[in-house]
Order: C-alpha cells, then sequence, then structure tokens
C-alpha cells in the first residue's frame, strides 16, 4: 500500500514540477496535498515542509497548522504540538479538532490544569461524546478532584455498560472516594476479563470496606495471574497486601506472617509500609514483634547497600 502511494505522490509531484514551473508556482492546496501524502507514507520531515509551505495560504492555514500539530506529536514534541493547537484555537474557539488535540497534548506535556480548561469547552461544544467525557474525567482524576470526575463520568450512565475504559475509571474514582459502590463496579469490570492491577484494587476497596473474606481470594488470584510480562504490579506488593490482610483480619494469623516473608523475598522493601501496620494497633503482641523484626532486617539491607555504594564511589 505504501508503494503505491509513493508511486501516486511521485507521479503528482512530477505533474506538478511541468505544469507548475509554467505557473510559475503551485497552488497552496498542492503544497496540502503533497504534506499529508508524505506524512501517509510516515516521511515527516518532508510533510513538514510541504505543510509549512501550505500554511502561508489563508485557505489552507488551519488544515495545515492542525497538520503540523499532528506531527510534532508523533514525533513526542509534545510542547510544540500544544503551542500549534492552541494556535487554531486563537483564531477558531470552537474547533473540535484542536480542542481535543491540545487537550491531550497537554496531558502528555504534564499541563492537567490546562488540560481540563481545553475539555470543560469541548463538552460544551459535543456533551454527548464519551470518549472526550473519559478524557475529561481523567484529568480530573489526576487532579485528584474525585467528586468532579464522578460527577463527569456518571453523565454517560449508558456507556459505562459497554466502553471498559469508562467503567475501569468510575471504579478507581468511587474507590478514592471510598464509596462502597466501587466493589460491584470493579466486580462487573473484572466479570468481562481479567488483569492481576485490577484485582488488587477490587481487593483493596473489600479490605476498605472490611470484607476480609472476600479480599483475600481477590489477592491470591491476583497473585496466581502475575506473570514475568506482567509490567503494571509487582507480585511483592500484592503478597504485602495479603500478608496485611491475614493479619488484620486475625492479628494471630502465622500464616500473615509466613506471607510478609514471602513478600520481602520477593523484592517488597518498604520498612515503613510495616512498621504502619505495627503502629495500627490492629496486629498482636507477638507478630508485632515478628513484623519488628522483618522491618528491622529490610532497614539494615538498605543501609548495607547504601554503605557499599559509598565505599565503591570513593575508590
Amino acid at each position: 500500500m505504501k508503494k503505491l502511494l509513493f508511486s501516486a505522490l511521485a507521479f503528482f509531484i512530477l505533474i506538478l514540477l511541468i505544469y507548475g514551473c509554467a505557473a510559475m508556482a503551485a497552488s497552496a492546496e498542492e503544497y496540502y496535498t503533497i504534506g499529508m501524502a508524505y506524512f501517509e507514507l510516515g516521511k515527516y520531515e518532508e510533510a513538514e515542509k510541504w505543510l509549512n509551505r501550505a500554511r502561508q495560504s489563508d485557505r489552507t492555514m488551519i488544515a495545515s497548522q492542525y497538520n503540523l500539530g499532528r506531527l510534532a506529536f508523533e514525533r513526542q514534541r509534545y510542547n510544540e504540538a500544544a503551542e500549534l493547537f492552541e494556535d487554531i484555537l486563537l483564531k477558531d474557539p470552537d474547533n473540535v479538532l484542536a480542542l481535543r488535540a491540545a487537550a491531550y497534548a497537554r496531558i502528555k506535556t504534564g499541563d492537567i490544569g490546562i488540560a481540563q480548561i481545553h475539555y470543560i469547552r469541548l463538552l460544551e461544544l459535543v456533551p454527548e461524546n464519551a470518549d472526550d467525557g473519559y478524557n475529561h474525567a481523567l484529568v480530573l482524576y489526576a487532579m485528584e478532584r474525585y467528586d468532579e470526575a464522578a460527577g463527569v463520568l456518571e453523565k454517560y450512565r449508558y456507556s459505562l455498560r459497554d466502553n471498559r475504559d469508562l467503567l475501569l475509571l468510575y471504579a478507581r474514582t468511587q474507590s478514592a472516594r471510598n464509596k462502597v459502590e466501587a466493589i460491584d463496579i470493579f466486580s462487573a469490570w473484572l466479570a468481562e476479563g481479567s488483569d492481576p492491577k485490577v484485582r488488587y484494587e477490587y481487593a483493596l476497596a473489600l479490605e476498605h470496606h472490611e470484607l476480609y473474606a472476600r479480599a483475600i481470594e481477590e489477592l491470591r488470584k491476583a497473585i496466581s495471574e502475575v506473570t514475568p510480562s506482567t509490567g503494571n504490579i509487582k507480585k511483592s506488593d500484592i503478597r504485602f497486601a495479603l500478608a496485611r490482610v491475614l493479619l488484620i483480619a486475625d492479628g494471630g494469623s502465622t500464616e500473615g506472617i509466613a506471607e510478609m516473608q514471602n513478600a520481602v523475598e520477593e523484592g517488597f522493601n518498604d520498612a515503613s509500609a510495616i512498621e504502619k501496620l505495627i503502629e495500627s494497633g490492629r496486629i498482636s503482641g507477638a507478630n508485632r514483634d515478628r513484623l519488628r523484626n522483618i522491618a528491622s532486617g529490610i532497614r539494615r539491607a538498605h543501609e548495607n547497600v547504601l554503605e557499599t555504594d559509598s565505599e565503591g564511589g570513593s575508590q
């Protein structure tokens, strides 16, 4: 397909050179067509050159600038992309394509406050668009404005049934608000598929609402689902959560201590998290001592690493 496109492009440029020279100049539309043909071929430098020529004409300025923004985004030049899209908005504030692109580019630059402003305007123009609603809620979630994020998502209740991304974000938003409804929403998401990270989050919601037996069951499932290619959750973190729930559900649980040791052996090294569990007052005396020994062992191992690094650096 790309060979056909390239052949057509070469033929078009040849005709342009033959007849364009006679007319002394190609039209902006022709520059734009060549630029977009190069864009489709992935030849971004050539595409940028021709689109910048097309940008000089009022007739093709906005379309060219929008696609120059897309080019910058494809090349991970996110600040440049955002500025190109926002420049269009100065001339055409209601340009839906530019608003959507500017908002997404600002997410990539980390300017989520600016992205939020773009999404507010976008949803005023196209309130029925669930994808834009999802992205807006995602920005609000990143800003820890969970009530507002939930409010946005609840406008798309019918889409929640069919859109798994919307459903998962809604579950996470409700969980962040400590709403018991999060349990049923996570369960509905997991009924259609599985992911150890989501199952771990589901288990944490169960734990928060003191449904310990179900939390333990889900954490064990999550551990079994982790594979060497799983990149969004560590088995050691799930094991720590399982140990914590076992110990809270039964303050004298030896199984909880064994699971905590398994977590450390698999790489869990957050001594402060173990100390926080000790200080919760929900663990029996004997297990508090055992947990202190585990936390102390983690701290000693960390100090040994620091000493080794320091000695190596001084040589």
